[in-house]
Order: C-alpha cells, then structure tokens, then sequence
C-alpha cells in the first residue's frame, strides 16, 4: 500500500494531512479490539474540506491511521504536552481514554519501530522533500498543517473546543504576520469561535519544520468537528451546509497566508 499521497503544486503554501487515512493492515486490524475498529480519531473529510480552495497548494497525505502509528508525534515518543493527557505515538487508548487494543495485543517496542520505519519516516520523508521543492522556487514555504477534533472529550480538555484553534507553539513556528492574519480572519468569521495557542498549539510536525528563520513558516489548523460534521458519532457524516460555510471561511485563510509568502518572496 501507498502509505502516503502527494500532489505537487506551484505556490508556496503546503497542505499536510497527517490524520485523515483510514488504512489498517490487516495484521493490526486483527490486534485492535471493537473500540478501536471505530477509529473513532481520524480527522473526518478534512481532505475533503480543503479540496479545491487553494488550487496551486502542495498537498500531502497520510493514508494510514493514526492508529497504525500517528504521524504527528515525534519519533522519539516525547510527549507533545507533558503533564496533560494526551494519546502517543502508538496510541494505546482513544481521545475518551478507552482502550482500543484487544488484552495483550499492544504493540510492543519492535511493532513501533518497524511502523516509524514503514509508515511515519516515508510520510515526513515526503513532506520534507515537498517543503524542500517549494522553497527551492519561492525561497519560502508555508506548512499549514491540516486537523480536526472532536468538541468535546473531556479527558482532553474542559467544556467545548473553540471552532478554530491556531496553533503556533507560541509564535515560534512562524512569522507574526502569518499568525496575525489566520486569527484575524478567524476572529471575523461570524459565529464562528477560535483561540491561538490554547489547548492545541502546534503538534509535532508544526513544532519540527516551523523554522521561520529558514525561510519555513508553519501553522497548525485544528478545527472542531462540529464545524462540519452532521454528528460527532457514527457514521461521522460531513455536513454540506457546515462545510460549505466552513469552506468560505478557510479559502480566506489560505489565500491571504500565500500572497503573505508571495510578499516574502518578492521582497527578499
């Protein structure tokens, strides 16, 4: 199987979807138990919401699930916000705290290293030689790392997500400008909520590229799926109405986030 999919294109902005394949082999497809069969985590249709609005956007795609091994975790299993709950690099629980692998079928440190071999190292190897291309014709790239998540789990976090959370790791993942005009843009999108660096600032792959001294910039989306979802439950069905309103919102995003990079780019 293609553990990921890339469509190259010729603007500088770069889609990463770490989380929105539903690819199980089947030898760990036997391993999770009825919880984990769910994959009650993927990132529903975000692929699918994003489809379009930038045209000339890099886009890059894991297939797997996160179940298999999730591409948004550091490698070495550092957890990305420590002394919070969260789930790993293998997760052994879902975003609820449930268990998701059948008693004694957890992977185990040779199942974790043979799933960075074959599914995270190929993916970041991709998106790593994408934000090279990219930045080999602009001189800048931008990663905007595509997310979504439930509005509620409360062994995550308090109360209600916010629709639109931006994550920066505090600003250090990319310039001020890029971080202003996101939340700018999100903070008039009527009746839409959002925060920037709250409970979500930026996972690992966010953490790692942002380098905005190197001419890399990213910046992490995570949205609330009931932005776009009809239920927050089987069978996760998206919404048109939702997503179609949504979409304004996001195509405003990502075009003012590329002709910020045209701007670098031609005032280098």
């Amino acid at each position: 199987m293609a553990v990921f999919e890339v469509r190259q294109g010729t603007s500088p902005v770069i889609l990463a979807f770490p989380h929105t394949g539903t690819v199980v082999p089947a030898s760990i497809w036997e391993r999770l138990n009825d919880n984990g069969r769910i994959l009650a985590d993927t990132d529903w249709h975000i692929h699918k919401l994003y489809e379009g609005l930038l045209p000339a956007a890099t886009t890059v795609r894991a297939t797997f699930h996160r179940y298999v091994i999730d591409a948004n975790r550091d490698p070495e299993g550092v957890s990305l916000y420590p002394g919070q709950n969260t789930t790993g690099l293998v997760p052994e629980t879902d975003f609820d705290g449930v268990p998701i692998w059948k008693e004694g079928e957890g992977p185990a440190d040779a199942d974790i290293a043979a799933r960075l071999r074959d599914f995270h190292a190929p993916y970041h190897a991709a998106l790593a030689a994408e934000i090279a291309r990219v930045k080999a014709i602009h001189g800048v790239a931008v990663l905007y790392d595509c997310h979504s998540i439930r509005s509620h789990i409360s062994f995550l976090f308090e109360g209600k997500l916010p629709d639109f959370n931006i994550g920066t790791d505090t600003g250090r993942t990319c310039a001020p400008a890029i971080e202003r005009a996101v939340v700018e843009i999100a903070a008039k999108a009527e009746s839409y909520t959002h925060i920037l660096n709250g409970r979500f600032k930026g996972g690992w792959t966010t953490r790692h590229y942002g380098k905005p001294d190197t001419g890399v910039h990213a910046i992490q989306m995570e949205l609330a799926q009931s932005t776009h979802l009809a239920m927050e439950a089987p069978p996760f069905a998206l919404d048109p109405g939702k997503a179609d309103q949504l979409r304004g919102h996001l195509s405003a995003i990502l075009e003012r986030i590329e002709a910020i990079a045209l701007h670098y780019r031609d005032h280098a």
